[in-house]
């Protein structure tokens, strides 16, 4: 199973529009139909809030909303005790609470997580400047991560 990050669906969205990729959105609403692709309850709200089109849209095809349970919420402060994150004292280049309650429901649903947050060839010393794609990979259990276009890739999928 993977799940969306909100920068995912937003960028996936003006990138490749409804209008001139149909197929890819009618192949992708088929993957949520499937239970294939699911989104958590925070990157839902993000999504709501910045962009009601697109999740009018994923309202539409009945994708799973995850919720945030006991379980995810453990992971989350496991995530944050190990990017060194004390209270709310988040790095403003780093992760903010919303990933990091996106990265553990990821791994607690055992999920990919699509996100297009930019990769940092070059991890910084202070690990709460860490961005999603590095906090996947440094976690004891990683969550894999990939961009909207390698999902699509990997899918093996062709588009008209």
């Amino acid at each position: 199973m993977s799940m969306f990050d909100a920068s995912s669906i937003i960028h996936g969205w003006d990138t490749y529009p409804i209008n001139q990729f149909p197929g890819l959105w009618t192949w992708l609403a088929s993957q949520i139909n499937a239970n294939q692709v699911a989104i958590s309850a925070t990157a839902y709200e993000e999504v709501r809030l910045k962009s009601p089109d697109r999740s009018n849209w994923l309202r539409a095809q009945d994708v799973t909303v995850e919720p945030i349970t006991a379980a995810i919420l453990q992971q989350a402060i496991t995530i944050k005790a190990s990017l060194g994150i004390v209270t709310d004292n988040y790095h403003q280049d780093g992760v903010g609470e919303n990933d990091i309650f996106i990265i553990a429901s990821a791994r607690e649903c055992g999920a990919t997580l699509i996100s297009d947050e930019k990769r940092q060839p070059i991890l910084p010393t202070d690990r709460r400047r860490y961005k999603i794609p590095a906090v996947c990979t440094s976690l004891n259990i990683p969550v894999q991560c990939q961009y909207f276009l390698e999902y699509i890739v990997a899918s093996g999928e062709r588009f008209g």
